[in-house]
C-alpha cells in the first residue's frame, strides 16, 4: 500500500492527515462537496506534506478514443492552472469514479477503466508531476491503479468505510462541512422538466418567442422587452420568497408551482439578452440572493425541449449567485451544466474559471455595484446608444477572446443555423 500523508488545509488552520487510499476514497465526497458520479478527479498536492491545492472534475468520456486527448488536456489544465496561481503540483491524485450498469460489476468498471488511469499517469508524468496514487470507486468499494500488493489492495477490492464513521467525516462534522448528495441529485435539481407540464411549458415558449423574438432584434423594443423582464423577474422573486422554504425537493415542486407557463417563458427568453442578464446578475446578496437563486433554479427547469440551451442564462446566474454566497459546489455544478450545453457561453466561462481558481467574488460584486450605482445615478436621462455601456469585468477574470468567438454568446439554436458544428469537449479546473 502506498501511504500518503495529505492535510486538509494550510498552516494555521484544521488538519488532518490521510494515510493510504482507504482514508483518501473516504476524504473525495467531502473534497466536492457532494459525493461525484461518473467523474474523474484530479487533485493537486503541494509540498512534502502533500497540502491539497487545486482539483479538476470531469465526465469520464464514453469512448476509449478519447481517453488519450482528454488525459493530456486534464494534466495540463490542473497542472497550469496551478502555476498560473504561483504554486506547481509537486504530486496529483487520481480517483475514477463510475456506477456499474446493471448486471456489470465493480471490478469490471474498475478493469474497463485502467487504461484512462494509465494515460491520466503517463500525462501528468509526461510534464514532470508524478501520480502518487489513482483510485477507482465503483459500487461502494475502491481499488489502487497503483499499488501491486494485493494484501492491501486485492483484486476484489475494499470495502468504502460506513458514511460518518471515518476520521474525516468527524473533522467534516466539526467543521460544519456538509456533503449534498450526489452529482447526479444536484444536476436534477436544474434538470429540465419530463412530467406533463413540460408540454404547456413549451407551448408558452412558442408563443413568447414569436412576440418576444422580433422585439429583441429592435434596439427600442428590445429596452422595452428588457425592462418587462425584470420587473417581472422581480414580481416573481417576491412570490418565492415569501412562500416557505422546506428540503430541497419539496421547495422545487412548491417553486415550480407559483411560477406559471408564461411567465416563465417571458422571463427565460429575456435572459436571452447579454444586459438583461448582466442587470440580473445585480441580485447577488444580501435578501435579494435566496429568492433570485431559487428563480434561476425554476428557470433552468423550465428549458424544456427543444429550448435546453436557452438554460446557459439561468444556469449562469444560478452558478453566479451560489459562488457569490459561498456555495462553491453548488457554483460548479451550476456552471458545468452551463457550460455543457453552451461551451463558449462566455459569462459561464468566465465565471467557471474565476471559481475554480479561488477569487474571491466580491472582486465581481464590486463591479455589478458599480454599474447600479452608474444606472441609478444617470436614471432619468436617456443614453447615447452608440456608445451602450457594456458590463466591467474584473481584471482577474479577463480571458483572451477566441478568434471564433462573438461579442455576443451565440445559442445552440443559432450555430445549427449557421452551419457550424457542435463545439468540443471543455476541461475546466475545479479549485477548493
Amino acid at each position: 500500500m502506498n501511504q500518503h500523508h495529505e492535510s486538509t488545509g494550510p498552516a494555521g488552520e484544521q488538519q488532518i492527515t490521510l494515510r493510504g487510499p482507504a482514508e483518501l476514497a473516504d476524504a473525495l465526497p467531502y473534497l466536492m462537496g457532494f459525493h461525484p458520479n461518473d467523474s474523474v478527479i484530479m487533485v493537486a498536492l503541494h509540498g512534502g506534506r502533500g497540502r491539497f491545492g487545486g482539483r479538476l472534475r470531469l465526465g469520464i468520456p464514453q469512448s476509449p478514443q478519447e481517453w488519450a486527448p482528454v488525459a493530456e488536456q486534464l494534466a495540463e489544465c490542473l497542472i497550469k492552472g496551478s502555476e498560473r496561481r504561483g504554486e506547481r503540483p509537486d504530486a496529483i491524485v487520481i480517483f475514477l469514479c463510475q456506477d456499474p450498469a446493471e448486471g456489470e460489476s465493480g471490478s469490471r468498471i474498475m478493469e474497463r477503466l485502467r487504461p484512462f488511469a494509465q494515460r491520466l499517469r503517463t500525462a501528468c508524468g509526461g510534464l514532470d508531476v508524478p501520480v502518487l496514487e489513482a483510485l477507482c470507486i465503483s459500487d461502494g468499494r475502491y481499488w489502487s491503479y497503483c499499488c501491486p500488493d494485493e494484501r492491501c489492495c486485492p483484486a476484489e477490492g475494499n470495502q468504502l468505510a460506513m458514511p460518518g464513521t471515518s476520521v474525516m467525516a468527524a473533522a467534516a462534522a466539526y467543521a460544519g462541512i456538509q456533503v449534498r448528495g450526489t452529482l447526479r441529485e444536484m444536476e436534477a435539481r436544474l434538470a429540465p422538466l419530463t412530467t406533463s407540464a413540460a408540454a404547456g411549458q413549451q407551448r408558452a415558449l412558442d408563443s413568447a418567442g414569436a412576440e418576444l423574438v422580433p422585439k429583441l432584434l429592435d434596439e427600442e423594443g428590445r429596452e422595452d422587452v428588457a425592462r418587462e423582464t425584470l420587473d417581472l423577474a422581480r414580481q416573481l422573486m417576491k412570490r418565492l420568497g415569501e412562500a416557505p422554504v422546506t428540503t430541497p425537493s419539496a421547495s422545487d415542486i412548491g417553486d415550480d408551482g407559483l411560477i406559471s407557463h408564461d411567465e416563465a417563458a417571458a422571463v427565460i427568453l429575456g435572459l436571452q439578452d447579454r444586459e438583461t442578464r448582466d442587470r440580473a446578475a445585480e441580485w447577488m446578496e444580501g435578501p435579494e440572493a435566496a429568492s433570485a437563486l431559487r428563480l434561476w433554479r425554476a428557470l433552468s427547469r423550465r428549458c424544456v425541449a427543444p429550448y435546453e440551451e436557452h438554460a446557459a442564462a439561468p444556469l449562469t446566474l444560478a452558478g453566479w449567485v451560489s459562488w457569490s454566497t459561498g456555495d462553491e459546489p453548488g457554483a460548479r455544478v451550476a456552471l458545468g451544466l452551463a457550460l455543457r450545453i453552451d461551451p463558449r457561453y462566455t459569462f459561464a466561462q468566465l465565471l467557471h474559471e474565476a471559481c475554480n481558481q479561488g477569487l474571491d467574488p466580491e472582486t465581481l460584486r464590486r463591479c455589478l455595484r458599480g454599474e447600479r450605482s452608474v444606472r441609478t445615478g444617470r436614471r432619468g436621462h436617456r443614453p447615447d446608444r452608440s456608445a451602450r455601456p457594456r458590463t466591467a469585468r474584473p481584471a482577474a477574470m479577463r480571458r483572451k477572446k477566441s478568434p471564433s468567438g462573438s461579442a455576443r454568446p451565440e445559442s445552440a439554436a443559432t450555430r445549427r443555423r449557421s452551419g457550424q458544428g457542435a463545439p468540443g469537449r471543455r476541461v475546466s479546473q475545479d479549485d477548493g
